[in-house]
């Protein structure tokens, strides 16, 4: 396992989703119903990602795992634990749901997982937004009656994004994106989403949509008020650096190239923008715009540009 790994999407049919993958990533798209989501690594029992290329091609992620456990991972990965990150496109052309991810130290109380998760915006609409967290001055108490009085956007911080923006969202912060983004979502591997209100919105099947308003209230971090994005600025960044992952951003301009060492930590790479030539031990892989691949613990990886663009690259998160 000394070269990339790149896996088949899955999609998922959303009421909010669109066709964007296909408009700005040049993807396929397997039925004309509405794409909310494009699962680009995974490792679920209901959703498994299955190598597309190489040596590999045709195994799933899971079977990589128990096979190569250390050489893909490193010495600290249990083959029994899974893949510890899910990596998503979301192209949302209506509004998600407000929600939240319960925190760890209530989620098992609830029967479900935490998740934290950063959102990179590839592309926004003018006007485009995200909800993070709550207005200056709301308390519980506001938020139940507004919940009651169906108010609650009265009560929610939005403020409108553009390209290149990047905000990570903890467990228990109360969040939705707004219509006109198209996201790259990097979290932690779980799929645990309690709705709080959905906007008067019915889903696929004309019916409205489970709300989870106890579950809800139970994981709101109410002392969450008015979080702040990352602006995009020129040049490499640190996107976000937390106990369950670490993004940079690299701006991959012409005849640049950037180099991993092998048994620092497997790595997960993303293309915002461009292609690359991705140098493993064992061989060469290109890589172009909506691409994501994994990069084992035991290997050196080289990466260069072949069309100028913007590369994400994700680690420390065994």
């Amino acid at each position: 396992m000394k070269n990339p790994l790149f896996f088949e999407p899955i999609y998922q049919e959303r009421v909010w989703g669109g066709v964007g993958l296909r408009t700005f990533l040049g993807r396929t798209l397997p039925t004309s119903a509405p794409i909310g989501e494009s699962w680009e690594i995974v490792d679920r029992p209901e959703a498994q990602s299955v190598v597309s290329r190489g040596a590999a091609r045709g195994k799933s992620l899971r079977e990589l795992l128990a096979e190569f456990p250390k050489e893909i991972m490193g010495p600290r990965f249990l083959p029994e634990s899974p893949f510890p990150i899910l990596v998503k496109w979301l192209d949302c052309r209506e509004r998600l749901s407000l929600q939240v991810h319960p925190p760890a130290a209530v989620a098992k109380e609830l029967n479900g997982e935490p998740k934290t998760e950063n959102w990179y915006i590839a592309r926004a609409e003018a006007g485009a937004g995200l909800i993070v967290g709550l207005k200056e001055g709301t308390s519980r108490e506001h938020f139940e009656k507004a919940i009651e009085a169906q108010t609650l956007e009265e009560y929610v911080h939005r403020f409108e994004v553009v390209e290149g923006e990047s905000i990570l969202v903890r467990s228990g912060q109360i969040h939705a994106i707004d219509g006109g983004n198209l996201i790259l979502e990097i979290q932690q591997n779980s799929d645990t989403t309690y709705r709080v209100y959905d906007w008067g919105r019915v889903g696929l099947d004309g019916k409205p949509r489970q709300l989870h308003v106890d579950e809800s209230l139970a994981s709101i971090d109410f002392d969450d008020i008015e979080p702040k994005s990352m602006k995009p600025v020129d040049g490499d960044s640190l996107l976000a650096s937390c106990e369950e992952i670490k993004i940079e951003k690299y701006e991959m301009k012409e005849r640049r190239r950037i180099g991993f060492a092998k048994e620092e930590s497997p790595r997960l790479v993303h293309v915002i923008s461009g292609e690359f030539r991705i140098s493993g031990d064992d061989g060469v892989e290109n890589a172009g715009t909506g691409d994501n691949c994994l990069l084992p613990y035991q290997a050196d990886f080289e990466i260069e540009t072949v069309q100028p663009g913007v590369l994400l690259v994700t680690s420390d998160f065994v």
